[in-house]
């Protein structure tokens, strides 16, 4: 039963430099907690890797897109079959809030709230200031949490790189306007 109101599953720029994107998801909120916290049921939406659950804690993730779905779908030009990323966790709320460090941009933030019978997610990506980054991370997250909504409903996702090809499409229509 879907007892709160839709969302408009596109990210949204609420700075010039930061994309906040949000999902609704299947509770309870300390399952979807999981599904940031636990490296092998993160692994299956987005990338693997262990994080010890201390702020200031080291922790990489490995991205391996073409393993999430499949079909995977057909990778574009210029994405590695694998990518790594060292990050830290500077914020910790369990099951509330998860700050990481994101590469060379400010980080990201995971909130996630109670909404009914489900969990409101909500993904901030802040200070993403290349406009070319920005459309890759807005399309990666939309995919990525895409993938997160079928697995934490017990569904089938869509090909990974069939929908970020076509997502990437859309953020850059949407960015222009």
């Amino acid at each position: 039963m879907n007892d709160v109101a839709p969302l408009d599953t596109y990210g949204v720029l609420t700075e010039p430099a930061t994309l906040t994107i949000q999902r609704h998801l299947p509770g309870p909120i300390e399952r979807i907690w999981a599904y940031l916290t636990d490296g092998e049921l993160r692994r299956r939406w987005l990338a693997a890797g262990t994080m010890e659950m201390t702020v200031g804690s080291s922790f990489e993730l490995v991205w391996r897109n073409d393993e999430l779905t499949d079909p995977p779908g057909r990778r574009p030009e210029g994405f590695a079959a694998e990518h790594r990323m060292q990050g830290r966790i500077t914020e910790l709320d369990p099951p509330r809030r998860l700050s990481i460090t994101w590469g060379s941009t400010g980080g990201v933030t995971f909130d996630l709230a109670p909404a009914g019978s489900r969990v409101l997610l909500t993904v901030t990506h802040h200070r993403v200031t290349d406009p070319a980054i920005l459309l890759r991370v807005s399309a990666g997250w939309h995919m990525h949490l895409d993938i997160l909504v079928a697995r934490a409903s017990g569904q089938e996702p869509a090909p990974f790189w069939d929908g970020w090809n076509r997502l990437h499409q859309d953020y850059a229509r949407r960015m222009q306007g």
